[in-house]
């Protein structure tokens, strides 16, 4: 087959179609409608999340354009705080829906443009036409999770998030000493250390810090508390849970350097819903490929993408330290150290970047085809 006769192939569906863009926002959204390029584009408002008014929309949007209400719809909006459920919803009702990553929707170059809701419903209304005539990389398409894989990510997600606040609480605790010159060694009892502690010339702690001092204190102890249930909870989970996801979640333990907590988010977030054809894919859905600059004669690094899971980003860089630690002896410990070890702090900075994404790649491997990473120690118990 030519390349004339492939392109040929792409000239959308003959029979008529409905196409719906979404713009969503917290209290209204907008509804861009039309049947082919050339139609002029229908563009309503309706409170958010209404599905009845979206219903009559629909109906409405199919009279307009003299199409039979068994037209087939496909629709599309942009990834963000609205989640999936709208996505389900329309699948229910035999809608082809398809969520959009919204950093790979093309912009205009130009430094200032004119921007609305309404321009945007457009917007994304002319490249839903494109990408169902045949252009498939117009944007890239959100693969979306089924509720159970969804749920799955509540624990480490909410794991982290109490772990966030726990160090927001201790920073606060040490700023408010360190502002009256008290110095305390690590565990103490501030709740208790508060009442007794004296200033510089011999004074009490104002009662007002101290007061604080102790609701800071209790609330340390509360986080503390939900941090070791929800810790438990996970533990449980991989010594007693069954299902696929769990196996593979063992299936990382088995490799020193891999902790409970990494193994959890990798398959939870990643290796426990995704299917990657190649490294190339794994990188990229971690934002960690490199994005070069070339224009000329220029040529320079802008660093990583970024545009991929920030959960794993975060996750796949503290793993790729401790792989250094606990794994000396395998061929991508021994790569860094041989191309960065003797380098400065920016240096090893940089090379860990490089390192967490051929680590991610070769756990990638591990679990799809049981290849361990070469040089690398599995545990003995």
């Amino acid at each position: 087959m030519t390349r004339a006769t492939r392109r040929a192939e792409y000239t959308g569906p003959a029979a008529p179609c409905l196409y719906l863009a979404f713009e969503l926002g917290s209290a209204e959204w907008k509804l861009g409608f039309t049947t082919e390029p050339g139609a002029t584009p229908r563009v309503r408002t309706m409170p958010a999340r209404d599905l009845a008014r979206l219903t009559r929309e629909i109906a409405d949007a199919q009279q307009w354009f003299g199409v039979k209400a068994a037209t087939p719809v496909r629709s599309c909006y942009e990834a963000g705080r609205d989640g999936f459920w709208l996505h389900r919803y329309l699948i229910s009702i035999g809608i082809a829906n398809v969520i959009v990553d919204s950093s790979s929707i093309e912009v205009n170059r130009r430094l200032r443009r004119a921007k609305s809701d309404r321009l945007d419903a457009r917007k994304l209304l002319g490249m839903l036409l494109r990408y169902h005539a045949g252009e498939q990389k117009v944007w890239s398409v959100v693969r979306v999770p089924t509720v159970e894989q969804e749920d799955r990510r509540q624990l480490h997600r909410e794991l982290r998030t109490w772990k966030q606040e726990r160090t927001r609480v201790a920073n606060r605790i040490n700023g408010l000493l360190t502002t009256q010159g008290i110095g305390l060694p690590p565990g103490t009892d501030i709740g208790a250390a508060a009442k007794t502690v004296r200033l510089w010339d011999g004074s009490p702690v104002p009662a007002a810090l101290r007061a604080r001092l102790e609701r800071e204190w209790e609330h340390a102890q509360f986080l503390r508390t939900r941090i070791r249930e929800l810790e438990r909870a996970r533990q449980r989970a991989i010594a007693h849970g069954h299902g696929e996801a769990l196996a593979k979640v063992r299936q990382l333990l088995r490799l020193r350097a891999v902790g409970p907590g990494s193994a959890w988010v990798y398959v939870n977030e990643f290796f426990g819903w995704r299917r990657f054809r190649n490294r190339k894919e794994v990188g990229a859905a971690a934002g960690l490929t490199p994005t070069p600059y070339q224009s000329g004669d220029g040529h320079r690094e802008q660093g990583i993408s970024k545009a991929g899971n920030r959960h794993i980003r975060a996750v796949a860089i503290e793993l790729a330290w401790g792989w250094l630690r606990y794994q000396p002896r395998s061929r991508l410990s021994r790569w860094y150290q041989a191309r960065f070890g003797r380098g400065g702090p920016r240096a090893r900075q940089v090379g860990i970047v490089a390192l967490a994404r051929k680590l991610l790649i070769e756990l990638w491997r591990f679990l799809e085809l049981g290849v361990v990473p070469e040089g690398a120690r599995l545990k003995t118990a």
